[in-house]
């Protein structure tokens, strides 16, 4: 049997179902610790419970990372900056950023990097969500240079509403990075192979609300449980 690698510094675990209430918030954040996970991913809503439950921020624990204009980031760039202040005021450490897809549309990268950039100013790291597998080539390589131009650390291959992450969507955007920003993986991200695989394609994170899942089947020697497909 091959080594395996350690998977849970590479994991933001994710909990995005609109429908789940702070209970939920608070298990995810436990499990996060528990298996020593890189991030626990939450809509903004909840980060004053997660950051709480959490502790302070700038410790040895998994980062509190917040999604803005989550999923689709169609709203004014405005409310955007706002919904980021408030997060970074809250306690995340990162921000997950869906940016202006109507803008890319229109081949507009002025209104994409203006979406972006106030964000990014605010200082904390920043991974902008880009729905790779809905995007043309052109319209792909506008984002990644819009994206890595105003100051992102890292891409991420889809919000987990679209497509899900695949080794060939890792392998375009670490291609098209050049070692500029680094790639996460998300969406879809099901069984214990298939994240390995991403991993070895380049993916630096995991985004994926079936963490423990893919540390259990790790645990047990690498069999490839699957889980229901979720983000």
């Amino acid at each position: 049997m091959r080594d395996l690698p350690d998977l849970a510094p590479l994991i933001d675990h994710a909990l995005l179902d609109p429908h789940q209430g702070v209970e939920a918030v608070l298990r995810c954040c436990d499990e996060a610790r528990h298996f020593g996970f890189a991030g626990v991913c939450l809509a903004s809503r909840w980060l004053p419970e997660a950051r709480e439950r959490l502790g302070p921020s700038g410790g040895r624990g998994p980062k509190l990372v917040s999604v803005v204009g989550f999923p689709f980031g169609a709203i004014p760039a405005e409310i955007k900056r706002a919904e980021a202040e408030w997060a970074a005021a809250s306690g995340a450490e990162e921000l997950d950023v869906v940016p202006d897809f109507g803008a890319l549309a229109d081949g507009d990268s002025r209104a994409f990097c203006n979406d972006l950039a106030p964000i990014v100013e605010l200082g904390l790291p920043v991974k902008v969500i880009l729905e790779v597998g809905r995007l043309t080539r052109e319209a792909l390589e506008l984002a990644v240079e819009a994206s890595i131009d105003v100051g992102a650390t890292m891409l991420k291959t889809g919000s987990g509403f679209g497509p899900g992450a695949t080794i060939e969507q890792v392998t375009q955007l670490r291609q098209l990075a050049r070692g500029r920003a680094a790639v996460k993986a998300s969406g879809g991200i099901n069984n214990l192979e298939q994240a390995i695989a991403l991993v070895e394609a380049g993916a630096s994170r995991l985004g994926s609300s079936r963490g423990v899942v893919l540390m259990q089947a790790l645990r047990e020697g690498g069999s490839t449980a699957t889980a229901e497909s979720s983000r």
